[in-house]
């Protein structure tokens, strides 16, 4: 028997941003890039209402996170903003929020550094039995020759290293619901219907943005 494919749903879906503050603005690599993708996700998360969970390491030393990051539109999706010490999310606060959300299966993580908060957060996210999907496009380090290492530790470990726009793609799961003799059909995926047509939109708005990250942080560094 063939292993269950994981596959991103919205409603089952979490988006975590992991420590982007101002005092790592000038020391991490491609760090304009990832803000770049990260707005595009929060973008995607509006359109698709999915939560947004954030957290910033010592922010009294570190700084909050970078307000060129636009949290205040998502509104109520912005779950929480927490403080952590660890290097992992998985703070006894992150903890709690994902246990009262029981429905939950998958994390989309976004942030820095890779090789140590992202690949620490992935590790415990999927020990706790979650589907961890990595932004490549999203996460960045001091020194980029870390990058691969730790994606490839992540995949390694069980999980999945995907860009954004693949990620977006994959979450736009619009419905057709239709009635045959009083019982509901649906179609997702279906590209014509309008909830589709902001979605698109934003995959449109930032293209050359998508275009900027894939060459400024893949190319240098691909995937192991």
């Amino acid at each position: 028997m063939s292993p269950a494919v994981a596959k991103l749903v919205p409603e089952e879906t979490v988006f975590f941003l992991c420590d982007v503050q101002t005092r790592f603005k000038n020391v991490i690599f491609s760090f304009d890039e990832i803000v770049l993708t990260i707005n595009k996700m929060l973008k995607i998360a509006k359109v698709l209402e999915i939560p947004v969970v954030v957290t910033e390491q010592n922010p009294k030393g570190l700084g909050n996170t970078i307000p060129d990051i636009d949290l205040p539109s998502l509104g109520p999706l912005l779950v929480a903003t927490i403080e952590k010490g660890l290097f992992s999310m998985m703070t006894p606060e992150v903890k709690a929020l994902l246990h009262e959300r029981p429905h939950i299966k998958s994390v989309v993580l976004l942030g820095i550094e890779s090789h140590v908060c992202v690949l620490q957060s992935a590790l415990d996210l999927i020990d706790l039995g979650y589907n961890v999907y990595v932004i490549a496009d999203g996460v960045s380090s001091c020194n980029k020759e870390e990058i691969p290492f730790a994606l490839a530790r992540i995949r390694q470990s069980g999980g999945y290293i995907t860009t954004s726009e693949s990620a977006a793609f994959q979450l736009q799961r619009v419905f057709f619901i239709t009635t045959h003799g009083g019982a509901y059909s649906s179609i997702p995926g279906d590209a014509g219907l309008p909830g589709f047509k902001l979605f698109s939109n934003v995959v449109k708005e930032e293209k050359d943005n998508t275009a900027r990250t894939l060459q400024k942080l893949l190319q240098p560094h691909p995937v192991l």
